[in-house]
């Protein structure tokens, strides 16, 4: 598991104060609960209605044929499947874990991307212009 303590670079050094530590403590947060779930799945699950376009049918008059679909990117594209009726319920807790492990996984970079700012900010400044000698 990445930590950013852990990072070893002497260029960058690791930020202190209040929010550093506020930070690192949110890091330690995610990471203890920060696992990949094995059976996630990226997207959302939705509910729609198709008519079939047999004119005998319920669903000419009606709302339509229920229809459930997995909506997600795959290789830049965007990919809808169908997902039968009875595989729902198994499917939703799936979905839910794959949005749970984006979202800690963006607030992960974001925090490592505070504390990066943090540690540049409290770097000392050099001088732009080198103290001139007395004359």
């Amino acid at each position: 598991m990445y930590n950013y303590n852990q990072v070893s670079n002497p260029l960058i050094p690791a930020p202190s104060g209040a929010d550093a530590s506020r930070l690192r403590r949110r890091v330690r947060l995610l990471q203890a609960r920060f696992h990949i779930p094995e059976d996630a799945l990226p997207g959302s699950l939705a509910l729609s209605h198709r008519r079939c376009g047999k004119p005998s049918c319920h669903c000419a008059d009606g709302d339509g044929h229920p229809l459930w679909t997995l909506t997600f990117m795959a290789g830049g594209k965007k990919r809808v499947e169908t997902i039968p009726a009875d595989w729902v319920e198994a499917i939703r807790p799936r979905v839910e874990a794959g949005r749970h492990f984006k979202q800690a996984t963006a607030e992960l970079l974001l925090i490592n991307a505070e504390l990066l700012v943090l540690a540049r900010n409290q770097r000392p400044r050099r001088s732009r212009h080198p103290a001139s000698a007395p004359p």
